[in-house]
């Protein structure tokens, strides 16, 4: 497995920000996916946040007739209990622990760090923020589930055991359902976890209202 950081798309909303969000993109996609929406936001002027939109390993996904994209990991098959490969999971929570530590070195800490992502993304910012053993500003899980959910018991560290979690998702998704996510949510709240739950009437996708209810979030968890 590579030791390289993972290249990255990044915009600030103003100069010396305090504050960072590092937002995952999909399957097939990249870190420009998100970037248009940080304008859409429309944050407070006097909220300084480094955008951080990382672009995923190129990998082949199986689902996929094993075409080579970019992915947080291989998905292997079309039910919520055997769709990501846990390697490979565990492999992209590595690499979002490294994005976490070099914003920690430019001077962010934990506390003012949000993990937030879409789809796959979502699914390594589950992962990845209720195991780091700092308290973070928030996690965003954006049209996703959670993976492993039988080892969260077990891995959750304490520190994000309070962490604000928003997580959205579309009635009529047909990539993801409605009722994994549910069944996600449920699971995160079986584990003492609270969590901010939005529905929208959309499929695999983002909507204007959506983006306002994660602007109010954001200032809320970062103001």
């Amino acid at each position: 497995m590579s030791t390289e950081l993972l290249a990255t798309i990044e915009l600030e909303t103003r100069p010396d920000p305090t504050a960072a969000v590092i937002w995952m993109h999909g399957l097939g996609a990249d870190g420009n996916d998100f970037v248009p929406i940080v304008d859409e936001l429309e944050l407070p002027d006097g909220l300084g946040i480094r955008f951080i939109f990382p672009h995923a390993p190129m990998r082949p996904v199986t689902i996929n007739g094993g075409a080579v994209m970019r992915a947080w990991y291989d998905i292997v098959g079309t039910d919520l209990t055997n769709r990501g490969d846990e390697a490979g999971i565990r492999d992209s929570q590595r690499r979002a622990e490294q994005l976490i530590a070099r914003e920690k070195e430019r001077g962010i800490p934990a506390s003012r760090l949000v993990l937030a992502g879409f789809s796959q993304g979502g699914v390594i910012a589950l992962q990845t923020g209720l195991r780091h053993p700092e308290r973070l500003a928030g996690i965003m899980a954006l049209s996703t589930y959670l993976a492993l959910p039988q080892a969260l018991a077990a891995e959750a560290h304490p520190a994000n055991a309070d962490v604000p979690i928003f997580m959205a998702h579309g009635t009529a998704d047909p990539m993801i359902r409605l009722d994994w996510a549910e069944a996600s949510r449920r699971a995160l709240q079986a584990n003492g976890h609270s969590v901010e739950w939005h529905t929208y009437p959309m499929q695999h996708s983002v909507c204007i209202e959506e983006v306002d209810a994660i602007a109010a979030w954001l200032a809320r968890v970062l103001g």
